[in-house]
């Protein structure tokens, strides 16, 4: 059976507030700013070293510290110590935070590369959200409050966690053939959730009947 629940998103598409819905529909533990904060403690989170040594950032580690923390809007969360880290390591973290996630109980997991390194397993339905520029740009407008800056995520994040799949996982972000369904959510939240709970069921309803 189907008890884990992956969402991928286009930046801006509304995947966090359909995870949250969807989530509160089946009683499942959403996994979204949690795990970013769960990350964060395992980073040694350390502003002022980080601000100290910011030029000799790996160019990698920065994409990824952008995909996890600027692209989540978990603004209050300082970035990670970049002193003791290396890109594979901060990676390394997010893999162990989602499988101990994972491991106690279903769960509404949002991105954070989950359908690159749970494709093996037989119990997550991915399901990939994307949505029209102009709709993904107001959706970021609206919780920033910054049209330039609104702008810029919504046209580079999306090239960043494309360049991140690719380096660390060897596949096309996204790539189609891990998802069970892509969903244009100019549809409406509501709407996308219902399908999402639909297309959830019914892979379950499948899986339960029985074999001819």
């Amino acid at each position: 059976m189907k008890s884990i629940l992956v969402i991928d998103r286009e930046f801006g598409a509304g995947g966090s507030t359909i995870a949250e819905k969807t989530a509160a529909r089946l009683g499942w533990t959403l996994l979204d700013q949690a795990l970013t904060q769960r990350i964060a403690r395992l980073a040694n989170v350390a502003p002022e070293t980080c601000r100290r040594r910011e030029e000799r950032v790996d160019p990698w580690l920065q994409r990824l510290v952008n995909i996890i923390w600027r692209g989540s809007f978990e603004r209050n969360l300082p970035p990670p110590d970049m002193a003791v880290l290396n890109t594979d390591r901060l990676v390394s973290f997010v893999r162990l935070v989602v499988e101990q996630a994972i491991a106690s109980g279903p769960c509404v997991i949002v991105g954070r590369g989950a359908p690159y390194f749970l494709r093996d397993r037989k119990d997550t339905f991915c399901v990939f959200l994307y949505a029209p520029r102009e709709l993904r740009f107001r959706r970021v407008l609206s919780r920033i409050g910054n049209e330039a800056e609104a702008l810029e995520l919504v046209d580079t994040m999306d090239a960043e966690r494309r360049k991140f799949v690719k380096h660390h996982f060897g596949q096309e972000w996204p790539n189609r053939c891990l998802f069970h369904a892509m969903l244009n959510t100019a549809l409406g939240d509501d709407p996308t959730v219902e399908t999402i709970l639909h297309l959830l069921n019914t892979a379950n309803q499948c899986e339960a009947a029985p074999k001819s």
